[in-house]
């Protein structure tokens, strides 16, 4: 088996060439090799292998073909590779042993397996050499092929042969000063499972995550982490394209991962931890005016505009808050097209994967012991500060709901830790209240954003147009307001219905 540490990243066109020799300060290049290759990535019907997390491709170079199966990178820094010389290009599971597929591989399984998609790509391979490290730059232009469909690829790759993981994200910095670099840490084979969907820019969700009992706090915590930054950082291209479920999924693998930090914060650096959660902040604040204008425009003004007490003025507001929707979608748009996200990117996952971000990696003992004793604390603590929802103000409810969201969040992170089926239903349980205190909560949260949108766009109203807007946002307001007490009592319910753990 082979180990490979790589960073990947999407360049424009027009600068692929002027990396062919690349000058970057502190390192020194070898002469580029050319190679042209032609890849089959095999799959059954339903993708079995896909959702184990394998691949299973055919190469063909020029020279021979070669069978590489390859254990996706999820939640790992590092991936597993396995590679056999075949003599023609058909796949041969008898070649699988000692590999991930082993235990799938069969003749029923080979029956199965069919061509899904085909990469071919002219390959610049560049050797570097930056202080101690060796690494390799690749440079890829071809495209992927499904049926009649096919999409650009325009790639490069830089893979640690040797040295410091430290030198690879000083060149990955470098990169995307002088060619726009985007790290983009999905495979060719996620992209052709995406182009095989027949999905133009597909909206990535949280994947599974999977933690060994015998992880330290340390290690669990880079697991959830990957998988947080994979999450929020693969659907760059749905936000760009305006999707509204794209930015939601980006804020979603925003806050898992911000939850992640504040739920292992006694073991982490302080002064580089702070900095990556201002980074993160930014980019959260920059998507939220979309998804909250988004959600307000098709919960409340699309069925208010839709009312004939309203009138002109439900088509007044409509248009209104359909302009400020498409402003903040333009505003989600640039932060993800800017500088600033792109480096974001690449002092993220360095923060992740740092030594140094560690400082105290056995603090709680084994993570099996630490989230255990995590969730009975955070519970514990969400049961007595929900006693009294119907008290307290709007600002003390949102906090509340954060506690509750965490506390969701932090079972998807460590379900793989409770293996019994009395612990797996308790889980589920838990979830399903913290579920509904969320929804129930988040609702009246939302009644505060949209009072606040309602009463600054009938202030801001053109004179002749004022008294229409107004009435038409206080008839919005005035139907909110009748659901707030029966939130509170479902809320106030579902607090009381959480056990422990």
């Amino acid at each position: 088996m082979a180990v490979e540490t790589e960073l990947k990243f999407r360049v424009p066109a027009r600068k692929l060439k002027t990396l062919v020799r690349p000058r970057i300060a502190g390192s020194r290049s070898d002469k580029p090799s050319e190679s042209n290759l032609v890849s089959t990535y095999f799959d059954t019907a339903k993708h079995k292998l896909k959702r184990r997390g394998l691949s299973l491709r055919i190469r063909q170079d020029g020279r021979g073909y070669v069978q590489t199966i390859k254990a996706a990178g999820g939640t790992q820094f590092d991936r597993g590779e396995w590679e056999t010389e075949l003599d023609n290009d058909e796949p041969d599971l008898s070649k699988a042993d000692n590999t991930p597929l082993e235990a799938i591989a069969s003749r029923k399984l080979r029956r199965k397996l069919k061509p899904v998609f085909e990469t071919s790509v002219r390959r610049i391979t560049v050797p570097l050499r930056m202080k101690q490290s060796e690494i390799v730059l690749a440079i890829d232009r071809g495209q992927t092929t499904v049926g009649h469909r096919s999409r650009p690829i325009g790639e490069i790759e830089l893979e640690l042969k040797s040295g410091q993981r430290l030198d690879l994200f000083r060149l990955a910095r470098a990169l995307e000063r002088t060619a726009g670099a985007e790290l983009d840490l999905r495979s060719k084979s996620e992209h052709g499972y995406e182009l095989a969907s027949d999905q133009e820019h597909l909206v990535v969700s949280a994947e599974h995550i999977v933690l060994e009992p015998e992880f330290t706090s340390g290690e669990a915590f880079r697991v959830i982490a990957r998988a947080a930054f994979r999450h929020f950082s693969s659907n760059a291209d749905a936000v760009r394209e305006g999707e509204p479920e794209g930015i939601h999924q980006m804020r979603v693998g925003l806050r898992r991962l911000r939850t992640a930090i504040s739920l292992f914060s006694k073991i982490l650096d302080r002064p580089s931890t702070e900095e990556a959660k201002a980074q993160l902040k930014w980019l959260a604040n920059e998507l939220a005016p979309a998804r909250e204008l988004d959600v307000f425009i098709k919960e409340e003004i699309e069925p208010a505009s839709h009312d004939a007490l309203l009138r002109r003025g439900g088509k007044v507001i409509r248009q209104e808050f359909s302009r400020n929707r498409d402003r903040a979608f333009a505003r989600a748009r640039t932060a993800v097209s800017s500088t600033r996200y792109r480096v974001l990117l690449i002092d993220t996952l360095q923060w992740i994967e740092a030594k140094q971000t560690i400082s105290a990696a056995d603090e709680g003992g084994p993570i099996g012991q630490f989230a255990a004793a995590l969730l009975c604390r955070r519970l514990r603590k969400l049961r007595k500060s929900g006693r009294r929802l119907d008290e307290m103000s709007a600002a003390e409810r949102h906090k509340v709901r954060i506690r509750a969201k965490k506390i969701r969040y932090a079972i998807d992170f460590f379900e793989s830790l409770f293996s019994s089926k009395r612990e797996q239903r308790q889980l589920a349980r838990q979830s399903k209240h913290l579920k509904r205190i969320q929804d129930a909560l988040g609702s009246l949260n939302d009644f505060v954003a949209h009072r606040r949108l309602a009463v600054d766009a009938a202030l801001k109203a053109p004179h002749r147009k004022e008294r229409t807007r107004a009435f038409a946002s206080g008839v919005v307001l005035g139907r909110e307001e009748q659901a707030i007490k029966p939130l509170i009592k479902i809320a106030t319910k579902e607090v009381r219905g959480l056990g422990k753990i």
